[in-house]
């Protein structure tokens, strides 16, 4: 089980657009705090690797100072374009230019489109129109065909509901810290309303920042049932739930036991007890400065 033979489920957007259901991420372990402009070779093999062992949803980002390495790894794969799904998300920096912000992160990319665009964050807008502005510069991008779908990421219903109030597209998605600690069952079910993908970023939280926790014996449980690790069982939980994870790794031998994921799937029973005994810890690893302490929107 290796290559782009393996078959990762697709899941249709509300434009027709299809994603792959397990992403590799290049934020995070990533992320450079330095000088963008100084290239990590170890990001680019690390793409490199992710390529071949049958990554093909690539997520990068425009705050993560990645994408130069994300591009080169992706031409140095020898992957055609047209078998991977590329992700980048504009800044709040540059929110003001979207158009520029794509045509910089292409060039970076080395690519002519992307196939999601997002805005990283909401936290840039002072009011409702703000948001609106922003969103309907998306638009534009997509219908310039720099972008192929376009979507969010961080946004709360308060947001969502704010730009689609003058909306012409629907986003496509909305990528948000997901894991069984925090479950965002308000926000999944506006997405639901009107068919807004979730994709989600620290998937593997539960296992890997948040323990000791009430899904530990539980999970360890469908550890054995399955033969997998904790991480798998994480990544199952969201793709049998219809929703997008997004991790990475260094490691090759990692990344590979993630494709397991791919591989079994977990009973409705098994989503349900992981959804109950999830919802007695309450813990976010992100942006926790905009939220209250027990704030689980």
């Amino acid at each position: 089980m290796s290559g782009l033979d393996l078959t990762i489920p697709k899941l249709k957007l509300n434009d027709g657009n299809s994603i792959p259901m397990l992403g590799y991420g290049t934020g995070t372990a990533w992320y450079k705090t330095g000088e963008e402009s100084k290239i990590d070779q170890a990001i680019i093999d690390a793409v490199k690797i992710a390529i071949k062992i049958g990554y093909t949803h690539l997520d990068g980002a425009e705050m993560y100072k990645t994408e130069s390495e994300l591009g080169t790894g992706i031409k140095e794969s020898g992957v055609a374009r047209d078998k991977l799904f590329v992700t980048t998300k504009v800044d709040n920096a540059n929110i003001n230019d979207i158009e520029g912000a794509i045509k910089t992160s292409l060039k970076k990319l080395q690519l002519d489109y992307v196939d999601l665009y997002l805005i990283h964050q909401p936290y840039f807008a002072k009011s409702d129109a703000d948001l609106q502005r922003a969103w309907a510069a998306m638009e534009a991008v997509q219908k310039s065909g720099l972008a192929k779908s376009i979507g969010v990421s961080n946004y709360l219903p308060s947001h969502l509901n704010a730009i689609l109030k003058t909306a012409k597209v629907v986003p496509a998605c909305n990528q948000i810290e997901f894991h069984p600690y925090l479950q965002r069952t308000e926000l999944l079910a506006l997405h639901k309303k009107h068919g807004i993908a979730t994709t989600a970023y620290g998937p593997l939280t539960a296992a890997t920042k948040a323990k000791p926790g009430p899904i530990d014996d539980y999970v360890g449980a469908l550890t054995k049932k399955y033969a997998v690790s904790e991480n798998e069982i994480s990544l199952r939980w969201c793709i049998d739930q219809d929703i997008v994870p997004i991790t990475t790794s260094s490691k090759e031998q990692r990344l590979s036991d993630y494709l397991r994921a791919a591989t079994f799937k977990l009973t409705p029973a098994e989503i349900k007890e992981l959804n109950e005994l999830g919802q007695k810890k309450h813990f976010r690893g992100f942006w926790q400065p905009f939220y209250d302490e027990n704030d689980r929107t």
